[in-house]
């Protein structure tokens, strides 16, 4: 066991636990009649994923490179991606599978199989990823079966609606396909063939539309638009360097909406400060340094490409969460990993 990641990880759920329930406690109170409501559930899916953590540090990782491994992994997230559909919406999508009192986001699950299925196939064939050209026998072997499931993932969440997830998962495989050897160019015919797409999937779709406007001018409409990143912006600065103090946040009080969630790290920033940002942000860079010294020992490609896909993983969200709260890009829907609200982001 590396200490250092055990510890970081710990200590950033532990935060999150506390930071929750700071968030939280006045929203829990009014909607559920207890103000530890958030609280309890958190620490409950905390204790699995834990538990699943110890497991899986038992386990030799070779053995997740099996094929059938591999492909029941990739198809039971397809079945669930699926299965979403045909279930009652929330919030006016379909993201969530409702099992008594907790709810499964699939598409947590879809950003490690993606992971996965890379590595292993990569993991396979590095060589040959390094040796791609621009030929139809390599597009067709090799890019096109690598591809397949992480376009089949992006179109489900995609239809959920969930672009922001979507979109972070094929961040996660271009780096992945980066490190495995593929070349820039293969990635950079990528990007410029998924722009477009993205450029309109913002653009004829009103609310995305309407969230670019409020990022780019949040003062034009301050009670719509601009409405979550003006509030962000009031809890970031009025905590300056030390913080107003643990539970003496004002704006996680009806007016920061998803405080104790997708904003989290604004209620941090007010309460704690500067120096409770910047203490968070070292965590996570942190976990990243020790990440990068796991994958610098790896022999296997395997192994090189599974931990730095994680690391991608926890890095990215991180980082664009922050932003979202320091409004430094246009609001979207991704929680701040190991500390935001939420089972299946923090049992993952």
């Amino acid at each position: 066991m590396d200490r250092w990641l055990f510890g970081v990880t710990l200590t950033l759920c532990l935060v999150g636990a506390v930071m929750v329930y700071s968030a939280s406690a006045v929203t829990a109170g009014e909607q559920y009649g207890q103000s530890a409501h958030f609280l309890l559930r958190q620490l409950l899916w905390l204790v699995l994923g834990l538990a699943g953590m110890l497991a899986i540090m038992r386990l030799d990782y070779h053995r997740l490179r099996e094929p059938a491994v591999v492909f029941s992994a990739v198809c039971i997230v397809l079945l669930l991606l699926v299965g979403v559909f045909f279930l009652d919406k929330s919030h006016a999508t379909h993201r969530w599978i409702r099992l008594g009192g907790f709810n499964l986001q699939p598409s947590e699950l879809a950003k490690l199989a993606v992971i996965l299925y890379l590595a292993w196939f990569f993991g396979q064939k590095r060589r040959r990823a390094a040796a791609l050209e621009f030929r139809k026998e390599d597009l067709l072997q090799t890019l096109a079966p690598a591809a397949a499931p992480l376009l089949l993932f992006f179109v489900l969440i995609l239809l959920e609606p969930d672009l922001g997830t979507s979109v972070e998962i094929v961040i996660i495989a271009f780096a992945v396909l980066f490190v495995a050897g593929l070349s820039p160019k293969w990635i950079a015919v990528g990007a410029a063939g998924g722009l477009p797409v993205l450029y309109l999937l913002i653009a004829r779709v009103g609310y995305r539309h309407d969230r670019i406007l409020g990022f780019l001018n949040p003062e034009a409409d301050p009670q719509g638009k601009g409405f979550q990143l003006l509030q962000s912006l009031i809890a970031v600065g009025s905590g300056g360097f030390t913080g107003v103090g643990f539970m003496e946040s004002k704006q996680k009080l009806f007016y920061l909406p998803e405080a104790h969630t997708d904003f989290i790290f604004a209620v941090i920033c007010e309460e704690l400060g500067l120096f409770g940002a910047l203490l968070t942000i070292a965590l996570y860079l942190g976990i990243l340094f020790v990440a990068w010294q796991v994958i610098r020992k790896q022999r296997d490609s395997f192994g090189r490409l599974l931990a730095f896909g994680i690391a991608c993983m926890v890095g990215f969200q991180a980082l664009i969460n922050i932003a979202v709260a320091t409004v430094s890009v246009p609001t979207k829907g991704l929680s701040l990993p190991l500390i935001s609200a939420g089972g299946s982001g923090l049992v993952i």
